[in-house]
């Protein structure tokens, strides 16, 4: 695998592992440098007597260390996997130790067993009981969201301009409630909502737009016997109702295909939880996937993905209109490559992509676009990314370390962008050259709080 500096630095945890990485690359830190066709791993001295022992699994990356930090990555892997980038010749060719050949072994045999559970028949549901916890599911629901809409009325009769920070326990209140009606969708929806109170010029009509899609979910509630399996599927998911798994692996749909890593971010949801999406575009399909995963209490994640690379995967979609969530069924044990390129549509292709999501599922919180000739540029105290010939802007959400470093790497031309829209503002992920090849030259590092 050929990591760019950048690329590397893109997996780390938040900005203080990086840079707490970039402080291990001293040589004689590392009394033990080495790879093999499937690791490379290495001895890392710390405070103590003993060195960290620091192994990378390429197949990933996946990273696993010695030492006591929570944080995954650890700095020990990613300065490890930046010695490989920056000084591939600091390290000895060999068979692994035991200590990584043992973890390999685990690893393989894990997924062999994994790969074996899939393929034994799943035992049969009680259709009755399923039927049940559905049926006292929606009793909830239902109760729920006759209150949300007295309260979205309320809302509205009230007027939205008039809301202050003195509404906000309101606020927090209701999204409380519909927790407990086992819709923290809604709540979730409810909480960002709140956020928009006052926040910039013509905030009310921006917050009145969501409400309207609350107001849609509250529609859709009772008369979802009369939907389409795809709407009825849309509206579970705007709920928050949570997708079994194993019956999303036998019965979604499965699309074989090498798929480039558009990109990827970490947002911090608790001080434990820590949010990952992992953007995707099949190179045959053209069709773009969002893998979501979550890690609790600094585990980490089982999957390691790089931007601007590419692997063949066989993905699960979740069901619904145009849908963008997925699984991965199957991921041959192999080395991501570098691509080629990155396809992109023009403006006005991209901008009819998108709108056929919306009039498909007004409920996804998020859309991927990805931008060829766009330039990043600050006016006043807002970062914006001008498309094409300057004929639109899109305002940009991006720390501003982050803007100076996308803007740097622009330099006033052109880049192909990749990133997510929500609606409001685009939140930039990757950046490539303008003519989309090679290796991203900017990803989006750290986690978003």
């Amino acid at each position: 695998m050929s990591l760019s500096t950048e690329a590397v630095l893109a997996l780390a945890p938040d900005d203080a592992s990086a840079k707490a990485a970039k402080g291990l690359l001293a040589p004689a830190k590392w009394p033990t440098l080495a790879h093999s066709d499937d690791a490379v791993w290495g001895e890392c001295q710390g405070s103590g007597s003993k060195p960290y022992q620091t192994q990378v699994d390429l197949s990933g990356p996946v990273f696993r260390c010695s030492c006591p930090s929570r944080k995954f990555p650890c700095k020990h892997g990613l300065a490890l996997m930046l010695l490989r980038t920056q000084s591939e010749a600091s390290f000895t060719a060999g068979a692994p130790p035991p200590w990584v050949a043992d973890w390999l072994a685990s690893r393989r045999d894990k997924a062999e067993k994994k790969e074996a559970r899939a393929a034994e028949p799943a035992a049969a549901p009680d259709p009755a009981a399923a039927a049940k916890r559905d049926a006292q599911r929606w009793k909830r629901i239902e109760a729920g969201v006759r209150e949300l809409a007295r309260w979205l009325d309320d809302q509205t009769q009230r007027g939205l301009a008039a809301l202050g920070s003195e509404q906000a326990e309101g606020w927090t209140a209701m999204a409380a409630r519909m927790v407990d009606a086992q819709a923290p969708g809604l709540g979730q929806r409810i909480t960002q909502a709140a956020e928009l109170i006052g926040a910039g010029d013509g905030w009310p009509a921006r917050l009145l737009d969501r409400l309207g899609r609350l107001q849609l979910i509250v529609d859709a509630v009772p008369r979802r016997d009369s939907l389409s399996p795809a709407t009825r599927a849309d509206l579970r998911a705007a709920l928050g109702w949570p997708q079994d798994r194993e019956a999303l692996l036998a019965d979604g749909e499965r699309v074989n295909d090498h798929w480039l890593v558009l990109g990827q971010c970490l947002d911090e949801r608790d001080t434990k939880l820590v949010e990952r999406h992992v953007w995707l575009q099949g190179r045959a399909s053209g069709r773009r996937a969002l893998l979501l995963d979550y890690s609790h209490g600094g585990r980490g994640f089982e999957t390691g993905w790089v931007s601007g690379s590419e692997r063949a995967a066989m993905l699960c979609f979740y069901p619904g209109h145009a849908s963008q969530r997925a699984v991965v069924a199957e991921l041959p044990a192999e080395a991501a490559s570098t691509a080629a390129s990155v396809a992109v549509h023009d403006e006005a292709g991209e901008w009819q992509r998108m709108a056929q999501q919306i009039a498909a599922n007004p409920w996804q919180p998020l859309l991927p676009l990805v931008w060829a000739d766009a330039v990043p540029a600050r006016h006043g105290d807002q970062w914006w990314l001008r498309l094409g010939a300057a004929s639109q802007a899109l305002p940009m959400q991006l720390a501003a370390a982050e803007a100076w470093q996308l803007l740097a790497q622009s330099g006033g031309a052109p880049l192909r962008v990749f990133g997510e829209w929500d609606g409001e503002q685009f939140a930039p992920l990757t950046a490539w050259a303008a003519e989309g090849a090679g290796a991203p030259v900017w990803t989006l590092s750290g986690a978003r709080t």
